[in-house]
């Protein structure tokens, strides 16, 4: 039973594998098997936050290597997405500055003990569920036509003003933590 408590880390390592299979599929232009591929980490982004809460097994590392995992799949889908282009250039900047603003901050705010702990704000939640739904209806549109060209623009749109607004939150957020700690 002891194992099992490291179950839901070896899932976010499993979904951190996936990021070269994606990339490398977008690349070659295997947009309906990268669609899957992305799918699939998507959903274990999922399975691993049930396991943890099923065996108890919530840990500082985990927490980290959650948001890792989501941050290199998601930056790593969105600069492949760009490069081959299937989304706007100043998108793709904009998702990449924010989650540089994020890994940097956070990073401070941890060394500078301000911070001890990775917890996501809810407008963060909802930025990357709209990422993965861009990515997903991109990928699945290059290579099903599943999805529909006004639908992607929708979701671009949503992503880029998700994105500002995540990232203005945190940067008030640890604003707040830095006054209240001197």
């Amino acid at each position: 039973m002891r194992a099992a408590r490291y179950l839901p880390n070896a899932v976010t390592l499993l979904r951190l594998g996936c990021v070269p299979a994606t990339v490398w599929l977008i690349a070659q232009n295997h947009l309906t098997a990268a669609f899957w591929v992305f799918l699939g980490a998507g959903l274990s982004d999922a399975v691993d936050g049930i396991l943890a809460r099923l065996l108890r097994a919530h840990s500082a590392l985990g927490s980290y290597l959650d948001a890792l995992a989501d941050k290199v799949l998601l930056v790593s889908t969105f600069i492949s997405l760009g490069i081959s282009g299937r989304v706007w250039g100043w998108l793709v900047v904009l998702v990449v500055c924010r989650d540089l603003l994020l890994v940097g901050f956070a990073a401070f705010m941890h060394f500078s003990g301000l911070q001890r702990r990775v917890a996501p704000l809810l407008i963060s939640k909802v930025n990357t569920v709209a990422q993965i739904l861009l990515a997903a209806a991109v990928m699945g549109h290059g290579g099903t036509g599943l999805f529909p060209n006004w639908l992607i623009g929708l979701l671009s749109w949503v992503v880029a003003g998700t994105t500002a607004a995540s990232g203005a939150a945190y940067v008030v957020s640890w604003r707040r933590r830095m006054a209240a700690g001197r």
